[in-house]
């Protein structure tokens, strides 16, 4: 069975879409992973210029949500810039520079094959 959409993590990607978009994050994709698996709704990839670039679009993001939805996220790797994962708990979002996110792949590991992501302009 499907999990229904919520509004929380519909409204969470909306913001954080918006977010990352005001700060120039770079090459943004979304990953729809309901029904796929139990830890997050949607996960957000995107990159940053320069490790600077990396910490400041995730210290952005984080402070929107707090302020604009009262969500606090988890967080790991802010303090270096290569790689920041925040998690909302619907939302999972990688902020990568762009030699460690071609490193990973992660969205080579999360769409079924022969899928691509649905980027954000």
């Amino acid at each position: 069975m499907m999990p229904t959409l919520t509004a929380d993590s519909e409204a969470q990607l909306a913001a954080i879409l918006t977010s990352l978009d005001d700060d120039k994050a770079e090459d943004v994709v979304q990953i729809d992973l309901r029904g796929k698996t139990a830890m997050c709704d949607y996960m957000v990839i995107c990159s940053g210029r320069s490790s600077r670039q990396v910490s400041a679009i995730a210290e952005k993001l984080m402070d929107r949500l707090k302020q604009d939805m009262g969500i606090v996220a988890r967080t790991e790797g802010k303090e270096t810039g290569d790689w920041v994962l925040i998690d909302t708990g619907d939302v999972v979002v990688h902020v990568f520079r762009p030699e460690v996110r071609d490193f990973y792949q992660l969205e080579k590991m999360w769409l079924p094959s022969g899928q691509t992501a649905a980027s954000q302009v």
